[in-house]
């Protein structure tokens, strides 16, 4: 995997702009290795009645993960994929109400990346955390 390039056409599920279909997360980076992003969970992605379906909990937290460090100071050359996902499911993320999305780099160990991730409610609960490991890896 260490050979092969990465090529952005904008359909990312959950940052893509040009996916109809996607979460068209749209992030700020407050500094190199952080990232931030508000979302307000619309009810198609929901699992129990008003309640964000545990998987796009997963997306959420790991595209946080990989804008941490793959954010605007990072580069043209340079991207890093999902190896390990550590999500902790702490209370339920509602429908309809606008939820924070936070990343920030731990460690970069050669091409090894460690970070956590979180999401807010508006008061500042944390609802869902995630620690994980990315590899960098080439930009087409």
């Amino acid at each position: 995997m260490a050979d092969t390039k990465l090529d952005d056409d904008h359909f990312c599920f959950a940052c893509g702009e040009r996916n109809p279909d996607g979460l068209r997360l749209a992030f700020e980076y407050p500094e190199p290795g952080r990232c931030r992003a508000v979302f307000t969970p619309e009810r198609r992605f929901q699992g129990w009645a008003g309640i964000l379906h545990g998987g796009i909990i997963s997306t959420l937290l790991d595209e946080a993960l990989a804008h941490a460090y793959g954010g605007p100071d990072r580069g043209a050359g340079e991207a890093a994929v999902t190896g390990e996902l550590c999500v902790r499911f702490k209370k339920p993320v509602p429908i309809g109400v606008p939820a924070v999305l936070e990343g920030r780099v731990i460690s970069v160990n050669g091409r090894l990346v460690e970070g956590e991730s979180r999401i807010l409610d508006p008061a500042g609960t944390e609802l869902a955390a995630a620690t994980g490991k990315l590899f960098k890896l080439k930009k087409a």
